[in-house]
């Protein structure tokens, strides 16, 4: 569910209508519902309610400082991975003790300014990244909180570029040789291993994947407890999907995805976190774009929109659907074209999609990228010298722009010219 729906024949996000949005901000812009974002962490947070837990907010799905803000008040802790997410999360507010540093490629200043500042817990990755953790820790007279990420081997049946449990990806150790990593760190000065980590990919439509890799958890638990560890935390990684299409086949709910947790794990005792980011921000925002031309073309009409694929990559990288529709309802029953909709970049992979049905829209109207919450503004650019898409952030009948569009002038300037020229 999400809030933007239209109203008097208008598309709004929650009260606003978005026409007025465009008429202060411009087009394309990325517009953002508060009362999606709190509704989507609050349905995590109270199926994980049976026990001990926390809902650490993948900030790496939008990171802007108006969202971290609203979700940090409403108790949510972050997952970051990187020094600059890290520093972005304490921006808004977030306490170390609840910023959870994932990530493969740590590098030493960032483990350094992780404890430094605070931090609840360092997500390891392999045997190296484990030593240097180790060596800073120890240098800062610190003990830093661990656990480490076990791949165990488990296909997500995603898009293989988002899958990462499967051997052949490049995250976690591999599981059968946990019991003698976790032996290392043990031995290690300036560790404190406190859990088990996990996570198998993103946009999961099936808890199947989820349980086959929670029981390998389990067995694991039961194994380092016998060795003697301290298993006192399990976090469970991200990855439950979300609808990208308005059709009847939608993914598991957050409640069925806390009582699978609590059935495969619920009776270890262990503190539960979990790392969702697509859910909770994904349906919570939209790309609003203005039609430039309508071009007849051999055998295809394109419609010409003035957002780009440096504005949503998404469908050029991934071959992603969103659902794209007019900003001012279509009339029941009313003509339908088919379309490639496609942005001004000179590429060919500048394309959204390709013959789309959908109600006639002509240029100079608006339309609205549905589910672009996630993975869109974050992974903007400025290909083309295009400047960056603005956000917007909607709160009942109340909004503000929190990212700005730059000027010409803004981008060009952050060039340096050599003295020779």
């Amino acid at each position: 569910m999400d809030h933007f729906l239209y109203r008097n024949g208008i598309l709004h996000a929650e009260d606003v209508p978005l026409p007025e949005i465009i008429s202060q901000v411009g087009s394309p812009v990325y517009v953002y519902s508060t009362a999606t974002l709190l509704r989507h962490f609050l349905l995590f947070d109270e199926a994980l309610s049976w026990g001990p837990h926390l809902v650490c907010y993948a900030m790496k799905a939008a990171s802007n400082q108006a969202i971290l803000k609203t979700l940090a008040k409403a108790g949510a802790g972050m997952d970051v991975v990187s020094g600059g997410e890290y520093a972005r999360a304490k921006a808004a507010g977030v306490p170390g003790d609840r910023i959870v540093f994932s990530g493969v490629g740590k590098t030493r200043a960032e483990i350094r300014t992780a404890l430094e500042g605070g931090i609840r817990q360092f997500n390891i990755e392999s045997e190296p990244e484990m030593e240097v953790i180790s060596e800073v820790a120890v240098t800062l007279g610190v003990t830093a909180p661990v656990t480490i990420r076990v791949n165990p081997d488990v296909d997500a049946k995603t898009h293989a570029k988002i899958a990462t449990g499967k051997s052949e990806n490049k995250f976690g150790i591999p599981i059968a040789r946990a019991r003698e990593v976790y032996a290392r760190a043990a031995e290690l000065p300036g560790l404190k291993v406190i859990g088990i980590d996990v996570h198998i990919g993103s946009q999961l439509t099936d808890l199947e994947p989820f349980r086959l890799a929670y029981r390998k958890v389990a067995e694991l638990t039961h194994a380092l407890r016998v060795d003697g560890h301290t298993i006192e935390r399990l976090d469970l990684g991200g990855g439950l999907g979300i609808p990208y299409t308005r059709s009847n086949e939608a993914p598991p709910l957050p409640t069925d995805y806390g009582q699978m947790i609590r059935e495969e794990l619920g009776d270890l005792g262990c503190e539960i976190e979990i790392e969702p980011g697509r859910l909770i921000a994904g349906n919570a925002g939209i790309l609003v774009s203005q039609v430039i031309y309508l071009k007849h073309g051999e055998g295809r009409d394109f419609l010409i929109l003035d957002a780009a694929m440096n504005d949503l990559i998404r469908p050029a990288m991934y071959d992603a659907h969103h659902d794209i529709v007019p900003v001012i309802e279509p009339v029941p029953g009313g003509e339908q074209r088919t379309y490639d909709i496609v942005g001004p970049v000179c590429e060919s992979g500048d394309t959204f999609a390709k013959g789309r049905t959908m109600p006639q829209v002509n240029p100079s109207e608006l339309v609205a990228f549905r589910s672009a919450g996630a993975y869109g503004a974050v992974m903007s650019s400025e290909y083309n010298t295009r400047a960056l898409v603005p956000e917007v952030l909607v709160n009942g009948d109340q909004f503000a722009v929190i990212r700005r569009r730059p000027s010409f002038e803004e981008i060009i300037n952050r060039d340096t010219l050599p003295e020779w020229l």
